[in-house]
């Protein structure tokens, strides 16, 4: 055993079965570099359940994941994994895994997608990026106060194949997500075996700490099919405002297209949340765009930004990057009559405080190089229903955002 990543991803890719495993583990540097003893006990509680005649299933990787935060403490210390260790997995598979854990709940959401029809056809795949708050775990459980949401549907062994359901139904070709707490343990071991690239930034002071028996800091992660983009440049931004740094970050990332030999830049980012807070959002949003236009050239590599703002249209944040000298549209006004209007909602909630409708979540692309080819519908008021989300059939209080892009012909046209 290399590390605690090393040791998650050998827990969660066997294909025994294991009822329980008690292992004293010496992980290498744990006195020198993170001031801890050198001997771990790790417990790791697998879930054996039926799902066919072939041992190489992947129900281990769907088993009760790590109950303490053994995986997540000292992340200093972890290792990246080399993904060639890793046999790659078929999604449908794994789709059909997430599906028997989920038999006793109800069906998932159908959602449509919206065919632009006024673009004009591109002769290249379009490529799609998924946007989605996916609700840290600790924060769902500890925290949040979901006043209608039954703590059973919160479950993470079965919240976790709703989250996973979603994502394969849609077939992303970049995923950026926010509240993301069990990275090293689900989305890298499972995702990387996939075919996509994975990159994790966590919150300096993650709230998902001060919960007991929590899994790590929460963050932001971003996955890229490998298939489809070769990485050019990674950079980790940690947000400031009135020039202190911040608790909120965001990853950009320059990309190429392997098929049209294009370069982009997508960034993924979670600016700070509640009433009170608008000028510091709106900080951290200048700062964000001032990172943006230096990775892009001052727009002249296009650029997608998904992203959890906690602002409704309203906000100066918002109008920052409608305004912005990157010429960024918001993809979802689309789906709008008018095509100039945000949806009414991308999150909606019962706390204690009330009910909560808001539209907080973008997908912000460059409108001189960028076309919206479709986008994914959101779900009615009666497919959500009256005990709003989180639920049973839905795993977060956000509904994810999904869009279709092509690269203009003529990108500099409209800059």
């Amino acid at each position: 055993i290399r590390s605690r990543q090393h040791l998650c991803a050998c827990w969660a890719l066997s294909s025994m079965n294991r009822e329980k495993v008690c292992s004293f583990v010496r992980y290498p540097g744990d006195e020198k570099s993170c001031g801890g003893p050198s001997l771990t006990p790790v417990f790791l509680s697998l879930a054996v359940c039926s799902m066919g005649n072939s041992t190489s299933r992947l129900y281990s990787v769907l088993a009760k994941t790590l109950s303490s935060g053994a995986v997540s403490q000292h992340q200093e210390c972890l290792e990246q994994l080399d993904p060639a260790q890793l046999d790659p997995i078929d999604p449908k598979d794994l789709l059909e895994e997430c599906q028997i854990v989920l038999q006793k709940r109800p069906p998932r959401f159908q959602r449509n997608f919206v065919n632009l029809k006024k673009n004009t056809a591109s002769n290249h795949r379009p490529i799609r990026v998924m946007q989605w708050n996916i609700l840290a775990q600790a924060l769902g459980e500890g925290k949040d106060n979901f006043v209608q949401c039954p703590m059973e549907a919160l479950k993470w062994e079965e919240r976790k194949c709703l989250i996973l359901e979603e994502i394969l139904a849609y077939k992303p070709d970049i995923l950026c997500l926010q509240e993301v707490d069990h990275y090293f343990d689900t989305f890298e071991p499972l995702l990387s075996r996939l075919g996509y690239q994975c990159t994790f930034f966590p919150k300096p002071w993650s709230p998902c700490l001060d919960v007991e028996h929590n899994n790590g800091p929460d963050g932001c992660a971003m996955f890229f099919l490998k298939e489809r983009f070769e990485l050019v440049s990674s950079a980790n931004i940690r947000l400031t405002a009135m020039k202190l740094k911040t608790n909120q970050v965001a990853i950009a990332q320059t990309l190429k297209c392997h098929e049209t030999g294009r370069l982009f830049c997508i960034a993924v980012t979670h600016l700070k949340a509640r009433t009170g807070w608008e000028r510091f959002r709106s900080a951290q949003g200048c700062d964000l765009l001032q990172n943006l236009k230096d990775i892009t050239q001052g727009a002249k590599i296009p650029l997608i930004v998904c992203g959890d703002f906690n602002a409704e249209p309203t906000e100066e944040v918002y109008r920052e990057f409608s305004n912005s000298s990157l010429n960024l549209n918001s993809a979802y006004k689309v789906l709008s009559p008018d095509g100039q209007s945000e949806p009414p909602y991308t999150t909606w909630k019962i706390r204690p405080s009330g009910e909560c409708r808001h539209t907080l979540d973008y997908i912000w692309y460059s409108q001189h190089a960028l076309n919206v080819t479709s986008a994914l519908g959101l779900l009615t008021e009666e497919q959500i229903g009256p005990n709003r989300l989180p639920s049973f059939n839905y795993p977060s209080d956000h509904l994810s955002l999904v869009c279709d892009f092509s690269f203009n012909q003529d990108p500099d046209r409209l800059l």
